[in-house]
């Protein structure tokens, strides 16, 4: 017998050996790794036998015989609607288990019946979740008209109401709430009358007198007027404590963490998002060709009855499909390039480049130019009519608005000339966009912080320009409650004036330039940016416009309905389709991008600029961050050194070490399962290779056994099982072979 050959349990149980398993692709790959390794490592694997090397490899003798049943006890557990057998074998499994059952004393057949109530009761509560999902019917809807890509877009939005309702509710529970019931509480709100002085002047905003009608709409419009000292904004909330009967609630506290844990929050949410993203991109971009295959042989729902959704099911599955196509033959035409068609492209690459950060600087420099010139026209209390004085209010918002607008525009055209795949192209647009619509919220800060903070004789008696600013907090919530109000409008209108008209004069102009413009599309970059640029003002403003993510959470309620009608009336499906899995990962590394920007002007304002002393919960402190250390000090010693220790650098060091050896064995762990699963990936292609190389061979037997048959013999029917020659020549070597190398492989060859 020879020394190679390989091992198998017959159904005896006894091992012997074939010949024929000798020949197989993964028996002759193992041969081959054993050839050109070291010999010392041969040495040791041929000492151990065929047994132990397949146990610790791949493809061995584990490969070829029959897996040791699973245990009893774990086949109980398992649901019987989950295992793979016949509805007959699962009645007789369901018989069975009720006879053990009966055999179990009560307090099993309790627990037994607690565990299986529960669990129903889980999958019934899932289900009822997933029914009550917000626009659950409506997504579906698109998702079979439009494909996954666009479904990403509207899932998104879904995802920031809820979120934006969240933070409201925080807002709301710790902010307002307290200041609301304190009357109805018999509580007693102690109110911040710190010296008078110049820099507790806080002039009177509301018109006395007989009020314009035009100037009602000015004030809604701009956050002033009436709206000024409302619970809309910062200045409003002068409470410093609120004593109620058995507790002291200190307001600017709150204030303070509440902002911090709406931050956090956002953070906290986004990131487990996204990971899950992630990990869903890695699973569907690891091999194309297994993402075929599962689209093709089981991306059909059989559980589908309704025609309606059989046919949006089937148009869904049409679009990854064409997705996939495209992705692989940009692919296909990368791969092709020569080195001079390289060489073009990537100067063609560096010149649009260069194009696009001369626009964005041109931008910029006009956002910072009309914030200036807005300011100053707001502080000369000049009222020339209606509509030039509400174009003084929104300047910068127009501005940025008009600059939003056409950078999109001129991205997507450039976009076109630089040769991406169509993945990388939503990607890098959507990158340009985000630094041009997230920049020009920090430019328009950086403005507005420069007047603040620039008096006329230096250095500013309170440490901002009180005169023309004496409640600044509630100036820039004004300007980020315009930019939210504006923004709305801006997506109204274009819609019914733009993308309603331009559907009319296609379908009924038959002109050449009407089928050049052509129906629009979704163009997912620029509707992505649009909310996410949304967000970001909304986390900057929360701190300055408490109620902002009310106005943001009713904002995306209704741009969800009027995005998804003018979606089915207006647009068509995109000729380059674009995944769902990237898609929606990157758009929520791009909402984490503006939370990050969103977290860096909050910062600013709460540890480094003055507070007014005019207005707003922390006029009795320089600085916001003021009041943590003031309450912490007091608070009893015990707690106070157990805080400090948490904040020193002992601490600090030491949980940054823990966290670098947590990270690093998360990083040794990722590895090891992917290479196990590498090696699951291979063995299942070298089983694939083996059962075709046996099926040759089943056929090279067939014809053999037919050509040495009688010409009189009759032929089996095409409905037989096989001919009688095949069991006389080749069952001895192939029967119980084929049997047993399609015998899934034991657990333990993969550790």
């Amino acid at each position: 017998m020879d020394n190679d050959a390989v091992f198998y349990t017959d159904r005896s149980g006894r091992i012997t050996s074939n010949p024929l398993l000798d020949q197989l692709p993964s028996y002759q790959s193992l041969l081959y790794r054993r050839k050109s390794s070291v010999s010392g490592t041969k040495r040791r694997s041929s000492s151990r036998g065929r047994t132990g090397s397949s146990s610790s490899g791949k493809w061995g003798m584990s490969s070829f015989t029959r897996p040791l049943d699973k245990p009893k006890s774990q086949i109980e557990q398992q649901d019987i609607r989950e295992l793979a057998k016949p509805m007959a074998e699962k009645r007789r499994d369901k018989t069975q288990r009720l006879e053990e059952a009966r055999e179990l004393s009560s307090w099993r057949q309790w627990r037994q019946s607690s565990h299986r109530y529960l669990k129903r009761l889980r999958d019934d509560a899932q289900e009822w979740m997933s029914s009550m999902k917000l626009w659950r019917g409506d997504i579906h809807l698109i998702e079979g008209m439009f494909g996954t890509g666009i479904l990403s877009y509207f899932s998104f939005l879904r995802f920031l109401v809820v979120l934006n309702l969240i933070i409201f509710l925080i807002k709301f529970s710790f902010v307002m709430l307290p200041i609301i019931i304190a009357p109805y509480a018999s509580g007693n709100i102690t109110y911040n009358l710190n010296d008078a002085g110049v820099c507790t002047v806080y002039p009177s905003s509301s018109r006395l007198g007989l009020v314009i009608f035009h100037e009602h709409i000015t004030d809604l419009l701009s956050g002033g007027g009436f709206l000024e000292q409302t619970y809309l904004f910062y200045g409003y909330y002068k409470a410093d404590k609120i004593h109620f009967p058995n507790i002291t609630y200190n307001l600017a506290l709150a204030y303070l963490l509440s902002t911090i844990a709406y931050l956090f929050l956002s953070l906290i949410w986004i990131v487990k998002r996204s990971a899950r993203g992630f990990k869903r991109n890695l699973v569907q971009d690891e091999d194309r060709f297994q993402s075929f295959c599962n689209k093709i042989f089981a991306g059909w729902d059989f559980c589908i009855t309704n025609v309606n959704a059989a046919r949006l099911k089937r148009s869904s599955l049409l679009y990854e499909l064409k997705t996939d196509l495209e992705e692989e033959r940009i692919k296909q035409k990368i791969a092709d390039r020569t080195r001079k068609e390289k060489c073009r492209i990537y100067f063609l690459r560096l010149i649009l480049n260069l194009f696009v950060i001369g626009v964005l600087a041109g931008c910029f420099y006009s956002i910072y130019i009309a914030t200036i010139f807005s300011q100053e026209a707001q502080m000369t209390k000049i009222k020339v009519n209606f509509i030039v004085d509400l174009i003084y209010e929104y300047l910068p918002s127009i501005v940025i608005t008009v600059a939003n607008f056409i950078t999109p525009l001129l991205f997507s055209i450039i976009i076109n000339y630089e040769d991406y795949s169509p993945a990388f192209e939503i990607r890098f647009t959507l990158m340009r966009c985000v630094f041009m619509r997230l920049t020009s919220i920090g430019v328009l800060l950086f403005s507005l912080w420069s007047q603040i903070t620039k008096c006329e004789e230096e250095p500013c008696i309170c440490g901002y320009n009180h005169v023309l600013y004496s409640c600044w907090e509630t100036r820039v919530g004004q300007e980020m409650y315009k930019l939210t109000i504006f923004d709305f409008i801006t997506i109204v209108a274009v819609t019914i004036f733009v993308e309603f008209p331009r559907k009319l004069i296609v379908k009924n102009c038959d002109c050449g330039l009407a089928k050049w413009w052509g129906q629009q599309e979704f163009a997912i970059p620029q509707n992505v940016l649009e909310i996410v640029y949304g967000q970001t003002i909304c986390w900057i403003g929360t701190f300055y416009c408490p109620m902002l993510p009310a106005i943001c959470t009713i904002k995306y309620f209704f741009i969800f309905y009027i995005k998804k009608v003018s979606l089915i009336n207006n647009c068509r499906p995109a000729t380059r389709p674009f995944r769902a899995s990237s898609s929606n990962f990157f758009f929520l590394v791009v909402l984490l991008i503006g939370l990050a920007l969103a977290c860096l002007p909050v910062t600013v304002s709460v540890a480094q600029i003055n507070c007014s002393h005019a207005c707003g919960p922390f006029v009795n402190y320089n600085t916001t961050w003021e009041v943590l250390p003031a309450t912490v000090s007091q608070l009893p010693s015990g707690a106070q050194k157990l805080l400090f220790a948490l904040s020193s650098e002992a601490f600090a060091v030491s949980f940054f070490v823990v966290t670098c050896l947590a990270m690093f064995y998360v990083i040794a762990l990722a590895g090891a399962h992917k290479r196990v699963i590498n090696q699951l990936r291979e063995q299942l292609a070298m089983e694939g290779r083996d059962k075709r190389f046996l099926i040759q061979k089943l056929c090279q037997a067939q014809s053999l056994s037919t050509s040495r048959s009688p010409v009189s013999r009759p032929q089996p029917r095409s409905g037989s099982r096989s001919s009688p020659s095949y069991h006389t020549s080749f069952s001895s070597n192939f029967n119980e072979g084929v049997f047993l190398a399609h015998s899934p492989p034991d657990s333990s060859t993969h550790v």
